[in-house]
């Protein structure tokens, strides 16, 4: 994302499986063997990854086709109890308002504290 950028939304929670671990199932969500995780709505398509660095971060393209401008940037840090603590940050060119992004931020939510925490078996 070039220039300016907007953050439209942010949330930092635990997982339980080391950086390495949850890097590797963010920077291959849909590569063959993995843990299934990311099932898309019809509305959404598979991300690309924009930037990696292992096990730090991971920035994905916009899965929502009509806003391809969006991003969403993943923060890694190992927390005191040998997991994870995983940040996302949906960015966007222009500020929107609030109530536009909540079907967004609602959707990274799930995807990542329910469909990736329940992959790990938690």
């Amino acid at each position: 994302m070039d220039g300016e950028s907007f953050e439209l939304g942010r949330r930092t929670r635990k997982l339980p499986p080391p950086p390495h671990v949850v890097w590797e199932s963010l920077n291959s969500p849909l590569r063959p063997g993995a843990r299934p995780w990311l099932a898309l709505l019809p509305d959404e398509v598979e991300p690309k990854i924009l930037e990696s660095v292992e096990p730090t971060l991971v920035v994905w393209s916009s899965i929502w086709p009509q806003t391809p401008d969006q991003v969403i940037r993943f923060e890694l840090a190992r927390n005191s109890e040998s997991g994870t603590d995983l940040t996302w940050v949906l960015l966007a060119p222009e500020e929107l308002d609030p109530s536009a992004v909540g079907h967004r931020r609602f959707r990274i939510n799930y995807l990542l504290w329910s469909d990736l925490r329940y992959s790990y078996g938690l």
